[in-house]
């Protein structure tokens, strides 16, 4: 643990700090590549490819990520891979400011920077509880959730706002800024007050497989965490349709004005700021699993909801409450595998569950999106809602989750 009460909330407070920006300068690019892909080529096999291009590398990268999170230094990690990004985007800003502006360098950019954020995520999940004292996780994961979430609303606004007199070009050399300043506050200013201690490896395919399957055995061994994974994979599934085809919902049911758009994505923002500042203040029920039986239930009451309101502003109040309620359920489950995993595993379990999230939601959309040309959204929306409610009710049967949600006893 960190000696002394300030110097870990300075750790924190500079991870926060220099994780915030950074992200911010990455969103910032990503909106507006996608917006630029929109106005310029309107084509929606490009948007289509664009968003394969952001989430299957992350995918496929995450096993081996979790192992070098594993392995490796994690600070390191994160700045290198942080670093990486940045040179790439450095490259499509000059090759782009040089008058080369194929949509395909856009692409390949794209697919780079998933890799990195495929390679940073298991990391940065797994050096937490390096530098954040475990009474204090619950509280440290809603402020970072509450960080996020304001990314999530500040980021395509300026998106928008910077592409009305800015070529995309330049934008791109504002996010190789910001992630020179995430780096350098998270390398020079937070002190990792104790390493984790690693086992011997090899070098080789033969020895990364290896510490993969240990990873994969590991989990098969925990109930606990079997169960965790699979609830977690269905709850993504199952709000699909609420996260991915409201947007739709809005504009054949209250009419298709950009505003009501702008209008749900502001809503969800600011109700997930809402929701991880009330977990950090509150810090959830003393049984992390209870915390999130609490969400998931209301989720699906949220998504019930979404299906059978009439007006549009009682819509969006459900929007906002829908998304002060993802932190209380992200927030929990995140802080129970930092207290309960080992500190040598904690990088592949992450990378698990970097893979479900970032499949997940593209398999409920296969699954749900061409039934949303075949029936009602707000049918789809009933069903997933019912069905959220009826896993809940399994869930609460679960006796090894609400055994592993239990606090800890000190000794």
């Amino acid at each position: 643990m960190p000696d002394g009460n300030v110097k870990w909330k300075r750790n924190a407070a500079f991870f926060i700090a220099g994780q915030f920006i950074s992200m911010f300068g990455s969103m910032l690019v990503s909106y507006a590549i996608t917006w630029h892909i929109t106005l310029r080529e309107q084509s929606g096999g490009l948007i289509a490819l664009f968003t394969v291009a952001t989430m299957l590398p992350m995918v496929f990268i995450s096993p081996v990520a979790g192992v070098w999170a594993d392995r490796y230094n994690r600070k390191y990690l994160i700045n290198i891979s942080d670093a990486a990004i940045a040179l790439v985007t450095l490259s499509v800003a000059i090759l782009y400011s040089s008058g080369m502006q194929s949509v395909w360098f856009l692409l390949a950019a794209a697919m780079a920077r998933s890799v990195g954020q495929g390679i940073q995520q298991p990391a940065v999940s797994a050096l937490i509880p390096q530098i954040v004292p475990e009474e204090h996780l619950t509280r440290f994961n809603g402020i970072q959730s509450a960080a996020q979430s304001l990314t999530m609303f500040a980021a395509p606004m300026a998106a928008g706002a910077l592409l009305t007199f800015l070529p995309i070009g330049n934008i791109f050399f504002i996010d190789v800024a910001t992630a020179v300043i995430g780096i350098a506050a998270v390398f020079f200013f937070v002190k990792v007050p104790h390493a984790v201690k690693q086992a011997e490896h090899g070098a080789g395919a033969k020895a990364y497989f290896h510490e993969m399957m240990e990873g994969l055995r590991f989990i098969g061994g925990q109930a606990w965490l079997k169960t965790l994974i699979i609830a977690t994979a269905l709850f993504m599934v199952m709000a699909s349709p609420s996260a991915m085809m409201t947007p739709l919902q809005v504009t054949r049911t209250f009419g298709g004005e950009v505003w009501r758009l702008t209008a749900i994505e502001i809503a969800f923002s600011v109700g997930m700021m809402i929701g991880g500042i009330v977990i950090a203040a509150w810090g959830g029920f003393k049984n992390k699993a209870h915390s999130m039986l609490l969400a998931w239930m209301l989720y699906g009451v949220s998504t019930l909801l979404f299906g059978v309101i009439p007006n549009f502003w009682v819509y969006l109040g459900v929007m906002v409450f829908c998304g002060c309620i993802m932190p209380l359920y992200n927030t929990p489950s995140m802080t129970l595998l930092q207290m309960k995993i080992p500190p040598q595993f904690m990088g592949r379990v992450f990378s698990v569950m970097s893979m479900i999230s970032g499949l997940a939601f593209p398999l409920g959309m296969t699954l749900f999106g061409p039934l949303g040309d075949i029936v009602r959204i707000e049918l789809l929306l009933i069903v997933t809602g019912v069905l959220l409610l009826t896993g809940g009710l399994f869930l609460l049967k679960r006796r090894e989750l609400f055994e592993a949600g239990k606090p800890s006893v000190s000794p």
